[in-house]
């Protein structure tokens, strides 16, 4: 009897061992980047964003550059011969989330050096990213506009993203455009851009007041840039900010996440 108590608790005790090594490989660390909000992060590690603060202890969503965060994910040592690429798609993820969850927005990896891998799911993040090249003159604008159209535009992206980055911009100003080309919207960016629903502005600076504001120039750029073809926000017809609790926009698909604005369509 003494034996086979002995051998139970052995038993036991490797069974510990095992769940605790288990525990341990699935925990990452990740450290917290400029414009990164819970919301963010846990959309590219697939984890409900209260998950995350209960698992840090943390009183509220407020964070900070530098912090490192206990997320539930997995962790790879790179091989000879590995790209970000191949790792990625290993693990059936978005190269851009496997990115983001590095903090590497260059090609260069290294034998040994260590990957939180992110659990994979439908989340979609930008990295940031440089300023694109600006539009092509010759080529064709996707919707014809006037000067004063091109200053209400701009008006508008400087409102709703000036603290974001140059790529949010671009997709803020590429949102009003996918309107115009909807059935379902206005045709054309004043009508959009002041289009009400139930009674409401869609956008908030119409209402407000701030579309009123003299728009910067990377705004000015950002618009135009969008007007010649460029889309970041991957077709979305909504954008908010990552502080929005409304059910009905959440529930959209999603299209891009850049800084700290969420594109739906």
């Amino acid at each position: 009897m003494r034996l086979k108590s002995l051998k139970s608790k052995v038993l036991a005790g490797s069974l510990l061992v095992l769940i605790s090594t288990s525990n341990y490989v699935q925990a990452a660390t990740y450290t917290v980047q400029s414009g990164d909000s819970l919301f963010k992060i846990g959309r590219v590690f697939n984890i409900p964003y209260n998950t995350i603060m209960n698992d840090n202890s943390l009183k509220s969503s407020l964070i900070y550059p530098g912090q490192k965060l206990y997320v539930n994910s997995t962790e790879y040592t790179i091989k000879s011969g590995d790209s970000l690429f191949k790792i990625a798609k290993k693990y059936g993820i978005s190269i851009d989330n496997l990115r983001f969850a590095n903090n590497i927005y260059t090609d260069l990896i290294y034998p040994n050096q260590v990957l939180t891998i992110p659990n994979g799911g439908p989340a979609i993040v930008n990295p940031p990213s440089k300023k694109p090249n600006p539009p092509i003159e010759n080529k064709n604008p996707i919707v014809n506009y006037s000067n004063e159209d091109l200053d209400l535009l701009s008006r508008l992206v400087t409102a709703e993203s000036e603290s974001e980055p140059y790529s949010a911009k671009v997709a803020v100003a590429a949102v009003i455009l996918n309107r115009i080309k909807n059935d379902i919207f206005p045709s054309s960016i004043k009508d959009v851009i002041y289009d009400k629903s139930d009674g409401y502005y869609q956008f908030t600076p119409t209402m407000n007041g701030f579309i009123n504001k003299p728009a910067s120039e990377d705004s000015k750029r950002a618009a135009k840039e969008a007007l010649y073809g460029s889309d970041p926000s991957n077709g979305a017809l909504y954008y908010f900010d990552d502080t929005v609790t409304n059910k009905w926009l959440l529930s959209k698909k999603d299209a891009a996440v850049i800084g700290r604005l969420i594109f739906k369509y």
